[in-house]
């Protein structure tokens, strides 16, 4: 019946089976599962809460919210001290210098 609909955002089961508990986690996709409690998960601040697919993306909490709220921006810094010519066009008359350089 889970699996049937849209993910849920959470997942509660009320069980003492270790068995069923097993099932349930390996073959459902949801935000987050809370075994034998209905809200206990959102307290605690390590423990990321957040949807997956309709209910959501990312993880809230702690660190968890840190990195989905921030973006890390890849920066490369280049100094102009060696910048061969041979890299920026026109190449025509470069490809036979480079070959040169390499023995081609």
């Amino acid at each position: 019946m889970i699996n049937s609909r849209p993910k849920p955002l959470a997942l509660y089961l009320f069980s003492n089976n270790p068995n069923k508990q097993q099932r349930v986690l390996e073959s459902t996709s949801s935000g987050s599962v809370c075994l034998n409690d209905t809200i206990l998960q959102v307290g605690v601040i390590d423990l990321p809460f957040g949807g997956v697919g309709d209910s959501g993306i990312g993880g809230y909490h702690g660190q968890a919210s840190f990195s989905t709220f921030s973006h890390y921006k890849s920066v490369l810094k280049k100094s102009f001290r060696f910048d061969p010519n041979w890299r920026y066009a026109p190449y025509q008359s470069k490809l036979e210098q480079l070959q040169k350089i390499l023995k081609i």
